[in-house]
Formats: structure tokens, C-alpha cells, sequence
């Protein structure tokens, strides 16, 4: 069926690019995604506390002039986007198998795997052990 081929190919490509995210965020910030104690450390941080002041003021010239942002503080905001973008695939790939079953959502994140490891990641890179996800009991 067309329309089916379509939307398993929508969602193949949106797992795609999330996990292709997820997997250049955790290789970028050091974050061993195979490691389940690194990625609950990751997940029990504490939300970062919102910027106290504005990192950009009006000169007297009407130009605009904005503050560096420190490497801490750009370091903890991609964690922090890390973190959101793992919560937002789990739901993904929650949603995806409550609709659709575990043979179609399989083919899925398979297919989506494919595609990571197409474009030179190693496979898991995103997090995702295949094997384990689907094989364990």
C-alpha cells in the first residue's frame, strides 16, 4: 500500500534524523551512550538554571553587541539538549510500536539504524543496542 510505504517512510526518516542528532550530541559532549550508568548520570542532572542576564545590550549606535557564552554554559545546554532529544526518541519509539506493533516498529528503527551506519556511524552510536532491544527478555 502506498500510503503505508509513505508514512513507514516518514517515520523511518524522523527516527533518522533524531538519533543522527542524539549520536553527533553524545560523541561531541564524550557521553557513552552503550553505558547505561553514563547515560542515567546524564538523565538525573539537574535542569540548567535560566540565563540571570542578557548576554546582548543596545549601543549608543543602535548596534547590537552580544557576550560570548562560556564553554561550561555551551557545554551544558547541548547535554541538556542531549537529555530532550533521548526522552523525545523513547516517546517516539513508544508511540511508534503502540500504533503500529512490534514487527513494523522493528523495521522501523532497523531501517533508521541502516541508514546512521550508511553515513559512517558505528552502529549503536545513537544509544540503540538492536541486539538488546529487541532480544532481550
Amino acid at each position: 500500500m502506498q500510503i503505508q510505504d509513505e508514512y513507514v517512510q516518514r517515520l523511518v526518516a524522523s527516527l533518522e534524523s533524531l538519533s543522527e542528532r542524539i549520536a553527533r550530541l553524545a560523541i561531541g559532549l564524550g557521553v557513552r551512550l552503550d553505558d547505561q550508568h553514563a547515560v542515567q548520570k546524564l538523565m538525573d542532572q539537574p535542569q540548567i538554571p535560566p540565563i540571570a542576564t542578557e548576554r546582548r545590550a543596545a549601543l549608543a549606535d543602535g548596534k547590537m553587541v552580544f557576550s560570548a557564552m562560556s564553554g561550561d554554559r555551551r557545554a551544558a545546554h547541548l547535554r541538556e539538549e542531549l537529555r530532550g532529544l533521548l526522552v523525545l526518541r523513547y516517546h517516539l519509539e513508544t508511540v511508534i510500536l503502540t500504533d503500529n506493533g512490534l514487527p513494523l516498529t522493528r523495521q522501523i528503527i532497523e531501517q533508521a539504524e541502516e541508514h546512521l551506519v550508511h553515513k559512517g556511524f558505528k552502529p549503536g552510536a545513537d544509544g540503540l543496542d538492536l541486539d538488546n532491544f529487541f532480544n532481550s527478555k
